[in-house]
C-alpha cells in the first residue's frame, strides 16, 4: 500500500469509525466535500496543512493517517444519502 492510498484509508477508516459524514468533516476542515471523497479515493495527494486540520476535525495526532492497516480490517460502510434535518 502506497503512503497517498494509506492516508486515504486511514481517513475513512477514522471518519467511518466517529460516524462522521464527508459532508460534516468538511465544514470542519474547511474544503469542499469533493476534497474529502477524492481524498479518501485517493484521486490526488493532500497537504501538509490540510491533513493537520483533518486531523484537527477528527480529534486526532495528524501520524495516525500514516499507521499500517491490519489484515482484513475495513472501515464500517456508512449508509449512504444526507441525513433529513430536524
Amino acid at each position: 500500500m502506497d503512503t497517498r492510498a494509506r492516508i486515504a484509508w486511514n481517513l475513512r477508516h477514522h471518519r467511518s469509525a466517529q460516524n462522521i459524514t464527508q459532508e460534516v468533516l468538511a465544514v470542519d476542515a474547511r474544503v469542499d466535500r469533493t476534497v474529502i471523497s477524492d481524498l479518501e479515493r485517493g484521486k490526488y495527494n493532500v497537504s501538509i496543512d490540510l491533513l493537520d486540520r483533518l486531523a484537527d476535525a477528527l480529534s486526532i495526532d495528524i501520524s495516525q493517517f500514516f499507521s499500517i492497516p491490519l489484515p482484513g480490517d475495513r472501515p464500517q460502510p456508512m449508509k449512504a444519502g444526507r441525513k433529513p434535518k430536524g
